[in-house]
């Protein structure tokens, strides 16, 4: 059976780590500490924990980063000298690198040997942590450059209440899922205000297409943000509670301020980064997005949700 090592002792890691050994896989669980990793350990998992990068890493098949986007690179470093030309690398993560707009492939590959490169995959769909926790079924989407690469990991970590599928389309892949996440704060917002599904449903309409262009600016195929990792993924994000993008977009519009809310939670919602991120990129390209501009006004630059998303109207 192969070994799978999970980088991220996260909601989202931990999910991975119980799906990873549903089909009797290896799994190991690379947590920050040793006190974290000795608490997992007492648990009833059905995978084991480490702090000891080295001991995570030794004789691993696939090694799946589930970090917050901003720690990746720190992450990959402390990995990189025990990685070797026998493992599968992918990011699990959905968010952009705030200093240079990179995706999270593209920060793995600048940390890692060139030669390795080759062996990235990307996974994103509609996988809300605490669902996929309690056994409920979902599906996800794996791309890689190479389809090989793609196919075994899949096949490593598929099984009856996980359905995988194949891309290509890394770069789509990758957006879909990382800018769901400022529209999920936006929905937020409409449903903290009490606006309506009416409302939201526009906001997520003329969202998306916001979406679509900046991910087909940066090489992305129009056609990926329709299915599981863009559309499948902004539908289970901006539904309700379950998400952490949500959630702050809920709390801001009851008027909690982004720092009270951010110190509060134990995990990050990575639409804050992202629409910082995303902002720039589109400057760098020309692009117009009113509702990347909308968000990235209310969580920088102190605009109300109120005012702002009550009178917003989006060019048709």
């Amino acid at each position: 059976m192969p070994i799978v090592t999970i980088i991220g002792n996260t909601s989202w890691g931990n999910a991975l780590s119980a799906l990873s050994s549903e089909k009797g896989t290896e799994v190991r669980l690379w947590a920050r500490s040793e006190a974290e990793a000795e608490e997992l350990n007492q648990g009833s998992h059905p995978y084991t924990s480490t702090c000891d990068i080295e001991e995570a890493l030794r004789g691993a098949d696939l090694v799946i980063w589930a970090v917050p986007s901003q720690k990746l690179r720190e992450n990959v470093k402390q990995a990189s000298k025990y990685l070797t030309g026998s493992m599968l690398f992918m990011s699990a993560v959905k968010g952009l690198e705030v200093n240079t707009g990179w995706r999270m492939s593209q920060v793995l590959a600048d940390e890692i040997a060139p030669p390795l490169q080759r062996r990235i995959c990307v996974l994103s769909g509609p996988n809300l942590a605490r669902e996929i926790s309690r056994g409920l079924p979902a599906a996800s989407m794996i791309a890689a450059q190479e389809e090989a690469v793609a196919e075994t990991a899949r096949q490593v970590m598929e099984s009856r209440h996980f359905l995988l599928s194949t891309s290509s389309d890394v770069v789509g892949v990758e957006l879909g899922g990382s800018l769901k996440n400022i529209i999920a704060l936006g929905a937020g917002m409409i449903d903290g205000l009490d606006l309506g599904d009416n409302a939201k449903g526009a906001f997520m309409a003329w969202g998306w297409r916001e979406a679509v262009s900046l991910g087909s600016a940066l090489g992305a195929s129009a056609d990926t943000f329709y299915g599981l990792a863009g559309l499948g993924d902004l539908i289970a994000t901006c539904a309700g509670n379950l998400s952490r993008n949500h959630y702050v977009g809920y709390e801001l519009a009851k008027g909690r301020t982004l720092q009270e809310i951010s110190a509060s939670m134990t995990n990050v919602a990575e639409g804050v980064a992202t629409t910082r991120a995303s902002y720039a990129l589109a400057a760098k390209h020309g692009l117009d997005l009113p509702i990347v501009s909308l968000i990235h006004g209310i969580l920088f630059e102190g605009l109300s949700p109120s005012r702002t998303l009550v009178d917003f109207r989006a060019p048709v």
